[in-house]
């Protein structure tokens, strides 16, 4: 495994060190641990974004959508533990 230098301010490097420490592990897998989720991240965001920009398009170019309020009453439906049907998409232009 490659080596990689970082420099990090002090006091960022003793929250890392605390942190791992309450842990029960050492500094340098509680970073690397922290880096890992933080590019997991990084890639759920842009297939999020990724996702959100196709979905748009399609809206676009279908002009077909699901009213907001029909998709809250779904959702809250579900989260009671309620039956519901998936909202359908309707036309949203001409």
């Amino acid at each position: 495994m490659p080596t990689t230098s970082l420099k990090i301010p002090d006091d960022l490097k003793q929250l890392a060190a605390d942190a791992a420490r309450r842990d029960g592990v050492s500094t340098r897998a509680f970073m690397v641990e922290a880096i890992r989720s933080a590019v997991l991240a990084a890639e759920l965001r842009a297939a999020f974004v990724a996702d959100a920009v196709a979905a748009r398009a399609d809206a676009v170019e279908t002009a077909l959508g699901v009213d907001a309020a029909a998709v809250h009453d779904h959702l809250r439906s579900r989260a009671r533990g309620q039956p519901t049907r998936k909202p359908e998409a309707g036309r949203w232009r001409d």
